[in-house]
Order: structure tokens, then sequence, then C-alpha cells
């Protein structure tokens, strides 16, 4: 009888850590988006964030956290309790360029599990409907023969839409003034009011004012055209294939959060984007779901490491 109270109580001793896993979650889960509402990472943060709800069986609250191109947002994330209820939605910006722009951050890439890629997104150039140029090539050269007075606004250093900005001043050779915002969705309501000449955004953010004509798409800096944008030219098309920026999003967590919840959330990371009714949804929001291979941890964490090399050359001097 003896023996059989110590085998039962080594049997709950060692099921207990097991149940506990199985419980994740068991409460809902907050997901840190580093920009204001109404931008390309909040849109997507709310998208895949309402289906890994339903797939993991709890809600999963978005809070945003805007200011400093998402170094607030990713120093609050990386201290986090490192138990799975703090996520975050990072991309090219805050989770590369930002370690370039900003070295003396509290925190490294090793300070965040990825979790997975969610999508890549299309960056577009897009200037108010008034301006005296109306394609890419015009809107080039008046800023070659107006150098710094064309105001161009995104969503804060750092941030995708900077680095858009950025990557479009280098391939164009010219000067502009690039106007900082605590997200893109500050950044096009100023040039809808004709406040900054345009703005670098990415597609889900700024694709229904330029289908409803109130801004005007001069490129795509992708390889090819949207469905939903079908008028949008590319950067190659526009006369300028140096433009090329595409983006991307994916899912971090603290860095020691337990494997076994970075694979929970991974799994309904995956189930979310294999869902018909995603796909259409970022179909139509001009963002393409990530593909089977670049839903891994190891994928986020190299597309990192490559980003911070590139935008070391390309960041080398700040605005």
């Amino acid at each position: 009888m003896k023996h059989f109270a110590l085998a039962l109580l080594s049997a709950v001793g060692l099921a207990a850590p097991a149940a506990a896993q199985q419980a994740y979650p068991a409460r809902p889960i907050t997901m840190i988006v580093p920009f204001a509402a109404g931008g390309t990472s909040d849109v997507i943060a709310r998208v895949i964030g309402e289906h890994m709800g339903k797939q993991l069986g709890q809600t999963i609250v978005n809070e945003n956290v805007g200011g400093a191109g998402g170094v607030i947002a990713l120093t609050r994330a990386a201290n986090a309790q490192a138990d799975g209820y703090t996520i975050l939605i990072g991309n090219t910006g805050t989770n590369g360029a930002s370690y370039v722009l900003s070295p003396d951050v509290k925190y490294t890439p090793d300070s965040f599990a990825p979790v997975g890629l969610i999508a890549k997104t299309a960056p577009v150039l897009a200037i108010r409907n008034d301006f005296p140029a109306k394609t890419l090539a015009e809107f080039v050269a008046y800023a070659k023969a107006n150098p710094g007075k064309i105001n161009l606004g995104h969503a804060g250093v750092g941030s995708s839409n900077y680095l858009i900005c950025k990557n479009f001043v280098a391939a164009a050779q010219v000067q502009v003034t690039l106007v900082s915002y605590r997200g893109a969705a500050p950044a096009l309501n100023d040039l809808l009011g004709g406040h900054v000449d345009g703005v670098c955004d990415a597609a889900p953010s700024v694709a229904s004012s330029i289908q409803a004509g109130r801004v005007r798409g001069v490129a795509l800096a992708a390889r090819q055209r949207l469905e939903i944008l079908p008028d949008l030219p590319t950067s190659a098309e526009a006369g300028l294939p140096a433009f090329q920026a595409e983006g991307w999003n994916a899912i971090f967590t603290p860095a020691k959060t337990p494997q076994a919840i970075v694979d929970r959330l991974n799994q309904a990371l995956r189930a979310s984007i294999a869902d018909p009714a995603v796909k259409k949804r970022f179909n139509e929001l001009g963002s393409t779901p990530a593909e089977e291979a670049e839903m891994t941890s190891e994928h986020v964490r190299n597309l990192v490491a490559s980003d911070i090399a590139k935008y070391k050359v390309l960041l080398a001097t700040k605005d």
C-alpha cells in the first residue's frame, strides 16, 4: 500500500507540469502592436489575432504601444513575463532596423523568440491628388529640381514605412524631407488633409484610399502588381527598378518563453494562415500570406539577421 501511494504521488508530480502546459492558454493573451491603430501592422495583427484566438480557445487582445519607431513596444515585450500571455507583432523596422537606428536599446535580437512569419507586405509610394507630378518619373524629376522641398510622411523612424522612404531616397538619389508620425494612420490622415506631399506606406493601410481616389499611388516597390491595385505600376514598370522594399510581419515572444508554448502559438499561427478566410482577407489587403517554410522560428531569426546587416548599410546616416 505504501509503495502504491508513493507511485501515485510520483505520477501526479510528473503529470503536473504536463497538465500546466496543456492548460495554456488559460486566460486572454495580449498582443503588443508597436504602432497606432489603423496602420499595416495593426490591421494584420487584428486579422491574425482574431483567428489565432479561435485556434487557442482564448481572446487575443491587441494593445497599441506607439512611439520611437517601435522601441517602446519592444522594450516592454522584452521585459514581459515569459509565460505566453504577452506576444508581439514585429516587422522589418521594429525587429531589424531599430538595432541600427537606436544602438542603445535595452534589448537585442536574442531578447525575443520568433514564433513565425505571418505575411509579406507590398510597399507603396502615394502622393496627394493635387501634387504637380502625376507619375513616379515626374515625382522624381520634381524632387531633383526642388531638393528638400517634398515632404514624405511615415510611421516613425525605424518603422517599415520609414524604411520604404529610405529605400526610395536611395534608389531615386533625391533629397526629400521625411516627416515622422506615431503610426501609418496619422501619416495617411495628414496626406488626405494635404499637410504632406506623400507617404511611404504598405498596401494594407493605403490601398482603400487609392481605390477611392483620395490619394494617388505612383509606384509599388514589389516585383509584381497587386490584384487589389491593378492600375498601380511596379517600381520597375514606373522606371525605378532599384526601388524594392518588401516588408514583413511576424510574431515574437519574450526569449525565455517555454518551447512548448512557442510551439502551441506556432500551431495556432499555421492553422490560422491555412484558413481560406484569412488568405482571402490578406489578399484583399494586398499582403501575401507566409508560406509553409516561412512559418518557422529559424526562418524569422535568419530574416532578422539579414535585415540588420542590410540596414547597417542603408541607414548609415539618420534623418
